[in-house]
């Protein structure tokens, strides 16, 4: 049974759900690897003013959520999951476009992340956001796995989204 977007409400995180969320990423994200993403380690992100921890629910259900860190020239997306039974759904793309506009609000343009070598899904749907691949780093996910280095400039999306000049007839 498929699920309109407008059924999954937009939250911050609490500490609360910190061993949930860590248990989506030890599922999910870092399967293979000795886990990275604890509770504590994430309500720290919860907690951090330079930081946003954004969740999507369905219900009780945490469908996915995504952990960003904001600088003054570049934000880097930490984390990103959204659990397979919601996937294909908008999740993942609504919550990535929500910490987007809130990049540029705070005009900050440049998003950076690292994702697993091996995980094409993740590479594809990155793409298929506008980032690109600035390279490979060997051995970046405890020297067991590579990571793939992408970024998205996000001046091209501000200016599509607040246009700065109209002709005027």
């Amino acid at each position: 049974m498929a699920h309109n977007l407008d059924c999954y409400l937009l939250r911050p995180a609490r500490s609360a759900d910190a061993p949930r969320l860590a248990a989506m990423s030890q599922a999910h994200v870092e399967r293979g690897l000795k886990p990275a993403w604890g509770a504590a380690r994430i309500r720290w992100y919860v907690r951090d003013a330079e930081s946003v921890v954004l969740t999507a629910w369905l219900g009780s259900a945490i469908a996915g959520f995504a952990i960003m860190r904001y600088g003054e020239d570049v934000a880097h997306l930490n984390l990103l999951a959204v659990d397979p039974a919601h996937r294909r759904r908008g999740v993942g793309r609504t919550l990535l476009g929500w910490l987007e506009q809130s990049a540029l609000t705070a005009g900050t343009f440049t998003i950076g992340l690292e994702l697993r070598a091996g995980n094409e899904l993740a590479r594809t749907f990155y793409r298929a956001m506008g980032y690109r691949e600035l390279g490979q780093i060997p051995g970046y996910y405890q020297g067991i796995e590579s990571a793939i280095r992408m970024a998205r400039d996000l001046r091209a999306l501000s200016e599509n989204a607040y246009p700065t000049r109209q002709r005027i007839p």
